[in-house]
């Protein structure tokens, strides 16, 4: 069994940057299925845009790259192989605006694994319709954890 709670607490992103608030399902090394609850309480809705908010089209990108590295992630033997990251956005298409007390439910498949990269075609959806949907490749980045942050010299 997997502990989503477990996975969440290991992703190296954290507020404002973690676009993942709860893990619905993992396959491992398949698929993802995660949850992003839409609150006008993030920090984004302040000037996008004041009386008309809408999350950001890349931040809904971003929220799909961090499920998809969670079900490229699932495959990897041990935790310390590294952190999943973004290294190309093959297709990506925003079909819906996505607002406050929206829920963003996304699906990420691993298509293919090749070496240390793999291809996930990732869908986001409200409710049934799909808002935004493409094809991604990541990579299999350095672990951060034993990173100071800093950077490589």
């Amino acid at each position: 069994m997997v502990d989503t709670d477990e996975i969440l607490r290991n992703l190296p992103h954290t507020f404002p940057f973690r676009m993942i608030d709860r893990i619905l399902e993992i396959e491992k090394g398949r698929k993802a299925i995660a949850l992003k609850n839409v609150s006008i309480d993030e920090p984004h809705f302040i000037g996008h845009f004041q009386n008309d908010p809408v999350m950001p089209g890349v931040l809904i990108l971003e929220a799909m790259a961090q499920t998809g590295g969670l079900a490229f992630q699932s495959s990897f033997e041990k935790e310390e192989e590294g952190i999943p990251v973004l290294a190309k956005v093959e297709e990506f298409r925003l079909k819906k605006r996505v607002i406050p007390g929206d829920q963003l439910v996304i699906e990420a498949e691993v298509l293919h694994v090749f070496s240390n990269l793999a291809k996930v075609k990732v869908i986001a959806k409200v409710g049934e319709e799909t808002v935004a949907e493409g094809v991604f490749v990541l990579a299999q980045g350095e672990g951060f954890k034993e990173s100071s942050g800093q950077g490589s010299e």
